[in-house]
């Protein structure tokens, strides 16, 4: 038994990392400290003003555990790997987890290549980036090659000299085809130079070379060969566009900041590479609401930069960090040579810094307003349709269906809609098993009890065996019924429930004439609806929703059979012993209602086989 006041007792006045567990041996936390037993301690005396949250997370700690670490540097880096891996719920957590492209240059190889990559290893490779957008990486390096005809093949030189003929790449004039050994290593390595100068960022040799080519081609006349040189120059102009120039000091760095509105909280970074601003990227910070702007920025640099693996010389911040130097220590070390960490307060850098948190606040307040235009359409039209029916509160609503093909086809659907949103996990399809012909009441009736009897039983199973865990589809019961049609498919669904003891509102999908959403029938009368209000657009939704499920249920029975039965689904009944079952019985109704003797009156069924379709059509499920 963990006695938490003795533990305390234990813990050593040294460096380290603290982790508690709740009851369940889940992480909620994930800290270091200089002085472990001073930092733990302070968890467990009289509130301090912590804050709210902090305050939950110490009244659900059950245990914690410490690991020791020979400097603060090392707890640093052991804390991040743990966030990384666990993901308490209590830290502050970087919500996206990107991979960023480089342009990889190929050094260590005769003749080398340009190619994409997302991870920059130490090898004898040149990297350019990171870059924010894999397709710009992608089609800088198409244009490279095209300019300066580098190879692309992965063969080994000089082992592969003249072993197959020049490739399409050669033949096109895209290619100096080294793999015949006709080209020099000098030859080659001047068009890399060119490529690498292009890399850096220096258009102007490139820019002045394909306005020469294209003047001498059209005054040639050579017209087509000129349109080829002012495709390229139109992309070459287009790149270095890209490329704005936002210093002078030719520095990697990144410019970082913040915006934060209640439990919300956005960090941009501007990613400025050899002096140029190369791309943008905004990321989500979550579990915030009791953080200082400084804490959510220090839990993103240290998060971010444990996982990335370029590291620039600078990073600029919007503002001071507790651990600067500490972090600073550690990037020098990742990086292999001097990181600095700077809050810049006058000048152009602080303007940059300025700029990042304005697009940090764009973000945030474009996302905030996505998201309460979604709620409108989902939580509010939810909302909109309890307070309608008199209801005290809805989260989950299924919604059934009845569609016939022909013969001994019926098929139902079940939708789920929880909170607004369809859930297709938890959708359902059945095929009816005891009417023949286009009965919808007999048919809807049938795919009911199936849905609640599983129901009732799963439930009761783990009851039995005293499971704790997340309801599955059919163990969570919905807060509303919905049924596709008016008077009568509600009074059915009333039916059901009454017998199984269950007490579910039920509302019928009432449609007009044209087969449109009209309305809602509920507690037997007709509720009309606005139509330009969310909930009637959420009911047409769900309604059209239950309908194309169903009917795409029938269109992939039809691809397997034009006339597919539901006896094909009962085990050991195949192609012949169903057409005996067809000429001995008249129609599905008599063969669901056959004993097992009768059954195995007919030739090809015996006794096992008969016990099988007895109770397929008897043990519903």
């Amino acid at each position: 038994m963990f006695q938490i006041e003795e533990e305390l007792k234990k813990l050593p006045k040294q460096p380290g990392v603290y982790i508690m567990h709740d009851i369940h041996d889940t992480i909620l936390y994930v800290g270091k400290a200089v002085n472990l037993r001073s930092r733990v301690r302070s968890y467990f005396r009289p509130n301090i003003g912590r804050g709210p949250q902090i305050d939950k997370m110490v009244s659900l700690i059950d245990h914690f555990e410490y690991i020791v670490t020979d400097s603060e540097l090392e707890a640093l880096v052991l804390e991040n790997n743990l966030i990384k891996e666990h993901s308490p719920k209590y830290n502050t957590l970087l919500k996206d987890d990107k991979t960023y492209p480089y342009i990889k240059v190929t050094l260590g190889e005769t003749y080398p290549r340009i190619l994409f990559s997302r991870e920059m290893k130490k090898d004898k490779s040149r990297y350019f980036g990171p870059y924010t957008s894999a397709a710009s990486v992608k089609d800088t390096i198409e244009l490279i090659n095209k300019l300066y005809r580098l190879r692309t093949c992965n063969k080994k030189f000089p082992r592969d000299f003249g072993t197959e003929r020049p490739c399409l790449n050669h033949h096109i004039g895209r290619c100096m085809a080294p793999c015949q050994g006709t080209v020099s290593e000098e030859m080659y390595g001047e068009q890399l130079g060119k490529a690498l100068d292009f890399l850096s960022g220096n258009y102007n040799a490139i820019l002045k070379e394909l306005e020469t080519k294209m003047t001498e081609a059209s005054e040639s006349l050579n017209f087509e060969e000129a349109i080829s040189y002012r495709e390229l120059l139109q992309s070459v102009r287009s790149v270095a566009q890209k490329q704005k120039i936002t210093d002078t000091d030719g520095e990697d760095k990144d410019i970082i900041a913040l915006a934060k509105e209640d439990a919300d909280a956005v960090v941009q970074v501007f990613f400025v590479r050899g002096g140029r601003l190369i791309g943008r990227e905004h990321f989500y910070m979550m579990h915030v609401s009791d953080n200082t702007g400084a804490e959510i920025i220090e839990s993103f640099v240290k998060q971010f930069y444990s996982g990335t693996p370029f590291i620039p010389r600078e990073l600029m911040l919007q503002e001071e960090i507790e651990e600067g130097r500490m972090i600073e220590t550690w990037l020098s070390e990742r990086k292999g040579s001097r990181v600095y960490i700077r809050v810049p307060k006058i000048g152009t850098k602080e303007k940059l810094v300025e700029l990042a948190a304005q697009n940090a606040a764009l973000v945030l307040r474009q996302d905030k307003e996505r998201i309460k235009r979604e709620e409108g359409r989902t939580i509010g039209a939810v909302k909109e349709i309890a307070y309608l029916l008199g209801l005290p509160g809805i989260s989950r609503m299924e919604a059934f269906d009845i569609s016939n093909i022909s013969g001994f086809e019926n098929v139902g659907s079940m939708v789920v809609y929880e909170k607004g949103k369809a859930k297709r996990s938890d959708y359902r399809k059945f095929k009816i098993r005891s009417v023949s012909g286009p009965d919808d009441y007999a048919c809807m009736r049938e795919v009911l009890e199936r849905r609640f009897l599983h129901g009732m039983q799963e439930s009761s199973r783990r009851r039995e065996k005293n499971l704790d865990q997340e309801l599955g589809s059919f163990t969570k019961f919905p807060d509303l019924l919905l049924m596709d049609g008016g008077k009568g498919q509600v009074n059915i669904a009333l039916e059901v429930l009454a017998e199984m003891g269950l007490s579910i509102p039920v509302c019928g999908m009432v449609k007009d004439d044209n087969h449109r959403t009209r309305g809602l029938y509920y507690n037997n009368e007709e509720i009309p609806i606005d139509h330009r209000s969310e909930g009637f657009k959420l009911i047409t939704r769900i309604q059209d929703e239950a309908h194309r499920f169903a009917i795409e249920y029938h269109r992939s029975l039809r691809s397997k059979s034009q006339v597919k039965s539901v006896l094909d689904d009962i085990p050991g009944v195949g192609p012949a012993r169903r057409k005996a079952l067809m000429r001995h019985f008249r129609s599905l109704e008599e063969i669901r209602s056959a004993s097992v003797e009768e059954l195995c009156l007919i030739p090809e069924i015996n006794e096992r086989c008969s016990r099988e379709i007895y109770k397929f059509f008897h043990e519903k499920n």
